[in-house]
């Protein structure tokens, strides 16, 4: 049966765009602004270790980490916090308008990034606010892309474009980190400034080539209360959660992490509170910004679920693995610690390939039987794969890694698109900005817990078994040497703080060699040579790390699995495919017959 809102969709097919159809245009753009983000993100993780170098800030420096953390993070908190807000008002003021506006405000954070004045702490900071500005642009075009393909592609064919979507995120993400490592070589700053010709051809072109449906609210006033119970619950719980991952000095003592922090314990609680108050603040409101009727609607409600439960299993855990390979497998096999970063994000390829064969293809598979047991089979997939990560060895063979991650990408391609396709059929076409917006706070807010879950799992293991290890190497290899400063250095060594340890290995340092450069120079001078090539060598520092590091990532990707056996049988609940549109055809239809049949039948004569 042939739907409103498909004919609606093609009947503007080829207003603009000289012949191409004006779904493929839109596409293209929505294309564009994904290419652009996730450039932006890997791009970052690259280029750390320059950008650190660049501003003149020591990553052994005791405030150094809480800088790295909220550059990495602080986009996706941001984010997270305002996803939901923009839906609303691009279901009032139009999508279009606010993807437009995103582009814009994207391309002024990034020439904001590439002038930073500052150094040191202060460069840091101003990095951060930055990345604030560079976020409000993201979320304007991610809260949005999702609903525009949706509005443009019928039913049958959705799945096939939020696939192709998916093509455009993997993609952007492995050519950011290549572009990474080729611009770090000449200036730090040119990382920010790659994203400019993007933004600006892409506000350029959504100005002259988008237009704006006519899929609006019926309401227009903005819930201010909702917002603000919203926002500042949820700031506050994701601020709450980055400080208990940065260590914590109280009495004299450096905690490894910062959850007996009071601030945590306030901006963890004034967040609950303020979030466990916003259902009844919604429930008053003329025009809630959050739609919890929605998820009466099983499909919805299902796919939101298992989408959140998928980033939780697979956020940090990524990261976790890119540790892994950049302070233990990499240096082992002979690659510098500077080169790591680079040769992480290469060896890390066959994920992003997994992805992008499998994206668009389940995509058109669902669009054709469904999205429930593709997307149940691709969780399963990942729930294996994170089983069979958990038992290799720390000095594995390549390929057994290539093939595991490779399936990953497979099983995660399966899920994405059909699963995104679920959320964004089973909600009206005047609400899908706002059902995007749910979607992808709900996954952003998942992927900030998921950090905060396994950094924890990984640094508490650490922080109990990992200065008794480094203590035990030291002495093992300089038990002869029974010289004063031998026992001092054995004393540094064994005060490094885990966090900074694996963090300045994942920047392309060997903290080994840092802690010798802060010590006297004539205190260098009278340590035997051989300990300090051994101490500054590729192998002792991973072959010393991985003895607390793997116990305790073993325990996630066990963890991984679970959540992900979860997610797929929660995917199974789904029900069977749900067209909101269609629903609503079959449902008059099935209401005129009713009507039909009950006329008398002279009458009906």
């Amino acid at each position: 049966m042939e739907n409103r809102n498909d004919v609606k969709t093609e009947n503007i097919s080829h207003k603009k765009g000289h012949g191409i159809p004006y779904k493929w245009t839109a596409l293209l753009t929505v294309l564009l602004a994904s290419f652009m983000a996730t450039i932006n993100s890997s791009i970052i993780l690259i280029s750390l270790p320059a950008i650190f170098n660049g501003i003149h800030l020591d990553p052994m420096q005791p405030d150094a980490f809480q800088y790295l953390l909220w550059i990495l993070m602080g986009y996706g908190l941001v984010t997270a916090t305002i996803l939901l807000s923009i839906g609303r008002l691009a279901d009032i003021y139009g999508r279009v308008r606010l993807f437009r506006l995103g582009f814009f405000i994207f391309m002024i954070g990034s020439v904001m990034l590439y002038l930073t004045p500052g150094t040191g702490s202060t460069g840091a900071i101003e990095l951060i606010l930055f990345r604030f500005v560079q976020a409000v642009g993201g979320a304007l075009t991610m809260a949005n892309g999702p609903a525009i393909i949706t509005d443009v592609f019928p039913s049958s064919e959705r799945g096939k474009a939020l696939g192709i979507n998916t093509v455009a995120l993997m993609s952007g993400q492995f050519i950011g980190l290549l572009l990474g490592g080729i611009l770090v070589t000449y200036n730090w700053r040119y990382v920010f400034l790659v994203n400019v010709p993007f933004a600006l051809i892409g506000t350029i072109w959504a100005y002259w080539k988008m237009e704006e449906l006519s899929f609006k609210a019926k309401k227009t006033s903005v819930d201010i209360l909702g917002n603000v119970f919203f926002i500042g619950g949820l700031t506050s719980l994701l601020v709450g959660i980055t400080y208990g991952l940065m260590p914590y000095e109280h009495d004299g003592i450096m905690d490894a992490m910062g959850w007996n922090s009071p601030l945590v314990h306030i901006t963890a609680a004034i967040g609950i509170i303020l979030l466990l108050a916003f259902p009844f603040v919604e429930r008053r409101a003329e025009n809630p910004m959050f739609r919890f009727e929605f998820f009466k609607i099983r499909a919805f409600a299902f796919s939101n679920l298992v989408n959140f439960m998928a980033a939780i299993a697979r956020g940090g855990i990524m990261f976790m693995l890119i540790l892994l390979l950049q302070g233990i497998w990499l240096p082992l096999h002979g690659y510098s610690f500077e080169d790591t970063p680079l040769w992480a994000g290469i060896y890390m390829l066959p994920l992003t390939v997994g992805f992008i064969i499998m994206g668009p293809i389940s995509g058109m598979l669902s669009d054709k039987y469904g999205p429930r047991w593709i997307a149940t089979s691709g969780m399963a997939l990942v729930a294996v794969v994170f089983l069979g990560l958990a038992m290799l060895p720390y000095n594995f063979d390549y390929w057994e890694l290539g093939i595991l991650i490779f399936l990953m990408g497979i099983g995660n391609g399966m899920f994405s698109s059909p699963n995104s396709s679920s959320i964004m059929n089973s909600v009206p076409a005047e609400d899908r900005g706002v059902a995007s917006g749910m979607m992808s706070t709900l996954m952003n807010s998942a992927m900030v817990l998921s950090m905060g879950l396994f950094f924890t799992i990984v640094i508490v293991g650490l922080q109990g078994t990992f200065p008794n290890a480094i203590h035990e190497s030291f002495t093992s290899f300089a038990s002869t040497q029974t010289a004063p400063v031998m026992q001092n250095l054995a004393e540094q060594i064994s005060e490094i703080s885990p966090t900074n340890a694996l963090f300045s290995a994942f920047l392309g340092y060997n903290p080994m060699g840092t802690i010798l450069n802060v010590m006297d120079s004539s205190v260098v001078a009278s340590i035997p040579q051989s300990v300090v090539d051994t101490l500054t060598s590729n192998y002792w520092f991973p072959e010393t790390l991985q003895q607390a590091f793997m116990p305790a990532l073993r325990v996630s990707f066990i963890i991984g699995a679970i959540l992900s056996a979860i997610a797929a049988l929660l995917s199974a609940m789904r029900g069977q495919h749900y067209v909101h549109e269609i629903q609503n055809e079959i449902e008059s239809a099935m209401k005129s017959q009713h009507f039909v049949n009950a006329i008398p039948d002279e009458i009906e004569k």
